[in-house]
């Protein structure tokens, strides 16, 4: 059978659901590893993370009981909320790859005044001091500062990690977000094909 049916459509959706499911479990196990072994102490950052994949997996199982159970309604919100967020993936995987080094910098730079824990954290895990100077008269938990007061600012080494990460993330969402769209048009194609079969079904019913 050719995938633009319903059978492949259906089964192509809860494919890509468990993948969804995967994918939450992961950021949810992900949060409570850095929480477990002290590596995340921001409950901010732990929050959102949690909230994330909760929400993912939520999505995942409304679309796998829809596309098991055939059940219209579900079906329908999930496919309204699949669109929200192809809409929201594609933005934000676009900013990510359109970003330059002077603009990563600049939002680096007002998430690092913005949060304290989380400074905190990267300071002690990359073991670096300040973010663009290194201030000796400031308090820092980097194991450099404690040994001999004298360490490297983070902003150069957050910057090497944060233009691979936006790469990353930035394709790894536009895969996402195409795929989703692609799956969007083979549930409708195969759904419309099903109601022709029935009405040509109900046809050939009453011609008889």
């Amino acid at each position: 059978m050719v995938c633009g049916g319903f059978a492949c459509s259906k089964n192509c959706l809860c494919a890509l659901n468990l993948l969804y499911t995967l994918v939450s479990l992961l950021l949810i196990g992900i949060a409570a590893w850095g929480i477990g072994f002290g590596l995340i102490s921001s409950l901010r950052v732990v929050g959102v993370v949690i909230a994330v994949g909760i929400f993912l997996f939520l999505i995942a199982l409304v679309g796998l009981i829809g596309a098991v159970k055939h059940h219209q309604v579900l079906l329908f919100f999930y496919m309204i909320i699949l669109l929200l967020v192809f809409i929201v993936q594609f933005s934000v995987s676009c900013a990510c790859l359109a970003l330059n080094q002077g603009q990563q910098g600049q939002l680096l730079e007002v998430g690092w005044n913005n949060t304290a824990s989380a400074r905190n954290d990267i300071q002690r895990n990359l073991n670096c001091c300040g973010f663009r100077t290194f201030n000796p008269n400031e308090t820092c938990l980097a194991s450099c500062f404690k040994s001999s007061r004298s360490c490297v600012p983070c902003a150069p080494i957050i910057g090497e990690y944060a233009g691979e990460v936006l790469r990353f993330v930035g394709g790894i969402g536009l895969f996402f977000s195409f795929t989703e769209l692609i799956l969007r048009e083979s549930y409708a194609t195969g759904k419309q094909m099903l109601m022709n079969r029935k009405v040509n079904g109900k046809i050939r019913s009453m011609s008889e």
